[in-house]
């Protein structure tokens, strides 16, 4: 039987490579909506993360509570045998911009299949931002629709208060996903609308209302279609929408499709030299946010009339101009992603690829090992990345004493982790650096001297400076 499970992460900050779940919970329902199980987990935090300030102050998770629950590799197993149940969908709220990037890496990191719960045993993905974005233009009864400074917020907290969704506070997991279940009741309400967007979360359904488009033109590049994109990353000023022209598949990441943003004013100064600072792509993945639609009159309407002059004038200039329109496609299409050299272990999941199969049954038996056994069999791995990981899940997730060769990783690692100043700490798949010890009681100090601090961040930054002070002395 399909299920639903509504989900929603606390977590230390926002790298889904260093940083940690905190909460996760969920409510599992019928394809009716109907509660059927409801779970809570929270997580201590792992000897060698360093949370960042600024979400402690959001979710109010003090280093109190940061010493309880269970271990991150304890919680992992458990969410991702939730996930993993057949025919689930896994529900969240922005979840494929951030929470399901968190549950891979966690599970990456902890040696079990981080992908698993997209496709296998007929699980998959859906996000209610998109659906928010989609309901407050074409279905806009349905909610009562707040606003930020005079511009739409699609925020959870923002919706669940306008509309009586759950009672705060907001920022606990639990709440969050009391009211994310409430939000979808309401949208299921226009069922029409709500099975629809529910489909196109399928990669076949997606694909193949998109190619139902037809194009607009051809040129030597191949058709081009064009399409009202719709998404949160485009923000309530432009009332989450985007007018964009196809550009077909990238070369080197043949999943992702290209739409060139029509809306932009630095398109209007394109030309062949200056490709890559006038031009901007949305990268899209079938049964993945952004939702394509076709441009009928009743979905272009929805354009302010500043930004469908421009559109409009962009895409007579593409047509006009070949060359120009041949040198934004092939530049765009043979785009690739900046190599960065020396990507930390813990955030390699994407340069690594898929682990083979002789791992993953590695895996599955050292999983079931005690875990005195444990050091021993990480030497069966064939992976090297593999083995780096499985000392890490050890010294992270269980006291010692360890094995030799499980202190001597820790030592090592904890040496990279709170580097002498000047020294460059871990990166991950973007090169963005690890949070440092230094650097987190650094900007603690300066949220400490903001006059604006309320006393209650006062203690809680106070606290949490004290934690990081007493856990890498």
């Amino acid at each position: 039987m399909k299920t639903y499970l509504f989900y929603d992460l606390e977590t230390t900050g926002l790298n889904p490579a260093f940083d940690q779940p905190i909460q996760f919970a969920a409510i599992r329902t019928d394809a009716d909506l109907n509660e059927v199980e409801r779970y809570d987990l929270a997580i201590a935090l792992r000897p060698d993360v360093v949370p960042s300030p600024h979400a402690m102050r959001v979710h109010r998770i003090g280093p109190d509570t940061l010493s309880t629950g269970r271990s991150e590799y304890e919680a992992a197993k458990s969410i991702h045998a939730l996930v993993n149940r057949p025919q689930t969908i896994s529900v969240g709220y922005n979840s494929l911009g951030f929470d399901d990037e968190f549950l891979r890496f966690a599970f990456y990191r902890n040696l079990l299949p981080p992908y698993t719960h997209q496709y296998h045993h007929e699980c998959g993905r859906m996000d209610l931002l998109p659906f928010a974005a989609v309901y407050r233009h074409f279905k806009p009864a349905v909610l009562q629709w707040p606003e930020d400074n005079g511009r739409p917020s699609l925020k959870l907290e923002a919706l669940a208060t306008a509309n009586h969704l759950a009672a705060p506070p907001f920022h606990t997991a639990m709440n969050d996903v009391t009211a994310l279940v409430a939000l979808a009741r309401r949208f299921r309400t226009e069922a029409d609308t709500w099975d629809y967007l529910c489909g196109r979360f399928d990669k076949a359904v997606d694909q193949d209302c998109v190619r139902q488009t037809p194009p607009l033109f051809t040129s030597p590049a191949g058709p081009h279609r064009l399409a009202l994109l719709i998404s949160s990353e485009f923000g309530g000023a432009n009332a989450h929408m985007a007018p964009a022209l196809g550009l077909g598949a990238s070369t080197p990441y043949p999943n992702q499709r290209l739409w060139l943003r029509l809306d932009l004013p630095e398109l209007a100064e394109a030309d062949p030299a200056h490709v890559p600072d006038t031009t901007r792509v949305v990268r899209k993945k079938y049964g993945e946010p952004p939702l394509v639609l076709p441009p009928l009159p009743r979905y272009w309407a929805q354009l302010d009339a500043p930004r469908q002059a421009l559109a409009r004038k962009n895409l007579d200039r593409l047509q006009q101009q070949p060359r120009l329109l041949a040198e934004i496609v092939a530049f765009h299409r043979a785009y690739r992603y900046p190599e960065i050299p020396d990507v930390d272990p813990d955030a390699a999941l994407y340069d690594h690829g898929f682990w083979q199969k002789a791992d993953l049954a590695a895996f599955d038996r050292w999983h079931e090992a005690p875990v005195e056994a444990r050091p021993a069999q990480i030497g069966h791995f064939a992976d090297p990345l593999a083995r780096v990981l499985g000392r890490r899940i050890l010294f992270r997730n269980f006291p010692g004493p360890h094995s030799e060769s499980v202190e001597k990783a820790r030592r090592a690692y904890f040496d990279r982790i709170h580097p002498p100043a000047g020294t460059q700490a871990p990166v991950d798949y973007r090169g963005r650096p690890r949070r440092t010890p230094a650097a987190a009681r650094e900007e603690i100090a300066g949220l400490l001297a903001q006059t604006e601090t309320t006393e209650a961040d006062r203690l809680l930054l106070v606290a949490l400076d004290r934690l990081i002070t007493e856990r890498f002395r």
